[in-house]
């Protein structure tokens, strides 16, 4: 997708990475001393549903409820993602429909502890099946970020957090619970 395009048609910029961490609370610790601001702890359950490109996924919790479609490569480290993403209120008749229509793919069933510093979003998840992670999402919602910019930010929270490259995830829970 162009870069000019992506304000135009709802969609955002994020650059993000997935890794493996059991450092929790040091990561906490970083938080709290950077002045990051604790958003809370969400039980989130994502249902990923069959589509013929990209993921579409809903996600139903406590703190976020959104339909996100959205594009990004599997590699590990820093990568660009294109991101779609639908604010709503909880509705059962939403998931039932996108099930009868598309199919379930999977379902990814996960605690998440959402911090925030300025425009980048950190997650410290204890996925279901799977064990437990951290992520970080550099996001531009309006277009006055660059994506150079973005990759800058989540290198410096990779090095804040110490996170090594053998830790790092190159794809989504969804493909890792599809896997196991």
């Amino acid at each position: 997708m162009k870069d000019e395009n992506l304000q135009a048609s709802g969609i955002r910029l994020n650059v993000e990475i997935k890794a493996r961490s059991d450092r929790h609370n040091d990561i906490r610790d970083i938080l709290n001393r950077r002045n990051a601001r604790r958003i809370g702890l969400d039980h989130q359950i994502d249902t990923y549903f069959k589509v013929s490109e990209g993921r579409l996924k809903l996600r139903e919790g406590n703190i976020e409820n959104s339909l996100i479609y959205y594009n990004r490569s599997n590699q590990a480290g820093p990568k660009r993602s294109d991101v779609l993403l639908y604010k709503l209120s909880p509705d059962p008749a939403l998931k039932s429909v996108l099930s009868a229509s598309n199919g379930v793919l999977v379902v990814v069933d996960k605690q998440r502890e959402i911090w925030f510093d300025a425009n980048v979003k950190l997650h410290l998840d204890a996925v279901q099946g799977l064990g437990t992670f951290v992520e970080i999402e550099a996001i531009d919602t309006d277009g006055t970020i660059s994506e150079d910019q973005l990759h800058k930010q989540c290198d410096t929270w990779i090095q804040l957090l110490s996170i090594q490259p053998e830790d790092l995830i190159d794809r989504s829970y969804s493909d890792l619970l599809l896997e196991a």
